[in-house]
């Protein structure tokens, strides 16, 4: 096996840790704060309840975050590679519901 292969993962085989996703996207003001609201289970995962902050996310995958009165339903297109800008934030997921 060379080099290149093994520098070469698909897209479905990267994963970031929940904690960090909600502060790259946002959801989050810090990443100690994002890693609470994981740990609290009121986050799910593809319907699943998250008690951890180490929790890996997948391309493709669907969270519910509480956040104030406000319930999100996002689907992850795009792992990012860092905190950027709120408009690269917002290019990682597509909103799927927005409510109580």
């Amino acid at each position: 096996m060379s080099r290149r292969d093994v520098n070469r993962t698909s897209v479905a085989d990267q994963t970031l840790r929940i904690d960090k996703l909600l502060w790259f996207l946002r959801f989050a003001h810090n990443r100690t704060m994002a890693r609470k609201i994981a740990e609290k289970g009121h986050v799910r995962l593809n319907g699943r309840r998250i008690e951890r902050g180490h929790v890996k996310v997948r391309q493709g995958d669907i969270l519910t975050i509480p956040q104030g009165r406000n319930v999100h339903v996002v689907r992850i297109s795009a792992l990012p590679e860092r905190r950027g800008s709120v408009a690269l934030a917002h290019s990682c997921y597509e909103i799927l519901q927005t409510g109580n």
